[in-house]
């Protein structure tokens, strides 16, 4: 029996539960354990995927808004998407297209922070750098209001906090911002360069096994003992996060994270690159409990300072075709069939989208001067968003666009109503309040509503 059980029979007997009893528990127990709980993993598809290169293409519309790229059936009748995403066709039936997302913010990092958050970005468009005034996440809301698992973090982002080359501080609205940098999430660091997750600091050093960690452990709390009044807050909050990390080691985070203990053939259908990795890490975490993963996209072209990740100002259709697709292609279809094949897609809900879209028509001009003729420039005002699992019905297209994909003509769906969606699905309720440190006030996790009607 695991330490949990042991715990929960240790409990129960105090009751006077008997041993024919408490096997009888048990066995209910166990029968009941399907569907598993409730976990969300989120893809951030950072710099702004071009929805209608992508995923609401319009094959009917003048070339220089329709651009170069076919059209394919996919295992659905009626739903098409971009001839450089066959494996993406192959599982629609899985998934949703939610084509009609919408907000009005044009610029990179506030529109990250609007789509982390749930909330219109609280300052000028003018910065790209997190400030104290950042509205807090959507991993940190979960990391402070969701259950975890026994020994392991209700929220995790991997494999790193979004950030511009040249920059000193990471990308707005990725943390608890207003709401204390104490909520948040596990940060599980992994890199280009790095054949796994090991830099995360998860696993005991050979100096220092769990005995030697535990008398240092207890000087340390020896220590923070005689400090003063003004700093019993700081004392505080560290304390909150060592024991976090005390208990991340205990109970071995580091084995969810290990890639090795899949066989070949799993880690080759996912494929090397670090998204591949990133989901099947997200995977073993959702089966570990977790409740919320975002894996934020990360590829060779993150320190491009003008075409970064899924940004395309210039050459939109050979980086789609030669980069970003062939990565997503590999990636993300053996994560929805994975799931499913291990009966995880019901009760896990994934989201996949960037911060916004790109312009209905070629070289248009919207915010970036480095746009040209090759290019798309960024569009808030209408993308998609991929969502699959979690009691949403696969195989359809949820909302549409104008002729153009630039303008949603049927039921729109915001960062707001988005963020509400997934604290709901994940057993939060977005109505709870919290102390919002800047403004000293009372604030709504969420002011969105909860979509529905697709399931």
């Amino acid at each position: 029996m695991h330490r949990r059980e042991l715990l929960h029979v240790g409990g129960l007997s105090l009751l006077g539960l008997t041993a024919g009893g408490l096997e009888s528990l048990r066995a209910e127990s166990q029968s009941s354990e399907r569907p598993r709980a409730k976990s969300c993993v989120f893809l951030f598809l950072f710099g702004g995927p071009s929805q209608i290169d992508l995923w609401d293409m319009k094959p009917k519309a003048p070339v220089e808004v329709r651009g170069e790229f076919q059209s394919i059936a996919t295992s659905v009748p009626g739903i098409q998407v971009c001839e450089h995403l066959p494996r993406f066709a192959a599982q629609m039936d899985k998934m949703c297209l939610l084509r009609s997302m919408t907000h009005r913010m044009n610029v990179h990092g506030p529109a990250c922070s609007e789509v982390f958050s749930g909330r219109d970005y609280q300052g000028p468009p003018v910065t790209d750098q997190a400030t104290p005034e950042d509205w807090p996440s959507l991993s940190a809301m979960t990391m402070r209001y969701a259950k975890s698992p026994l020994g392991l973090p209700a929220s995790v982002v991997l494999p790193w906090y979004l950030q511009f080359p040249g920059q000193s501080k990471r990308i707005a609205g990725q943390t608890g911002g207003r709401m204390g940098e104490r909520h948040n999430p596990l940060l599980v660091q992994g890199g280009l360069d790095e054949s796994s997750f090991e830099s995360s600091g998860l696993r005991f050093q050979a100096d220092a096994p769990w005995n030697r960690l535990n008398s240092r452990r207890g000087l340390l709390e020896r220590i923070e003992q005689v400090g003063g009044p003004e700093s019993v807050r700081a004392i505080d909050e560290f304390r909150m996060s060592s024991q976090s990390v005390y208990t991340l080691l205990e109970n071995q985070t580091a084995d969810r994270l290990d890639l090795s203990q899949e066989p070949d053939s799993v880690r080759e259908k996912y494929g090397s690159t670090v998204v591949g990795k990133s989901l099947l890490a997200a995977r073993r975490l959702v089966e570990s409990g977790v409740p919320l993963i975002t894996v934020n996209w990360e590829d060779e072209t993150k320190i491009d300072g003008v075409n970064t990740c899924w940004d395309t100002h210039q050459n939109n259709f050979s980086k789609l075709k030669t980069l970003l697709c062939p990565i997503f292609d590999h990636a993300f279809p053996a994560f929805i069939e994975d799931l499913h094949d291990r009966g995880l897609l019901e009760t896990t809900l994934v989201v996949a989208l960037g911060e916004f879209g790109r312009t209905p028509k070629l070289g248009q001009f919207t915010q970036s001067s480095n746009t040209q003729s090759t290019g798309r420039d960024h569009w808030p005002h209408a993308f998609t968003a991929i969502v699959a699992g979690g009691g949403v019905r696969g195989g359809q297209a949820y909302g549409a666009t104008s002729a153009n994909a630039g303008f949603v003509v049927d039921r729109p769906v915001s960062p707001a109503d988005l963020s509400a969606t997934i604290l709901n699905h994940l057993g939060v309720d977005q109505t709870l309040e919290y102390d919002d440190e800047f403004q000293r006030l009372k604030r709504r996790l969420s002011e969105g509503r909860v979509v529905a009607d697709w399931t």
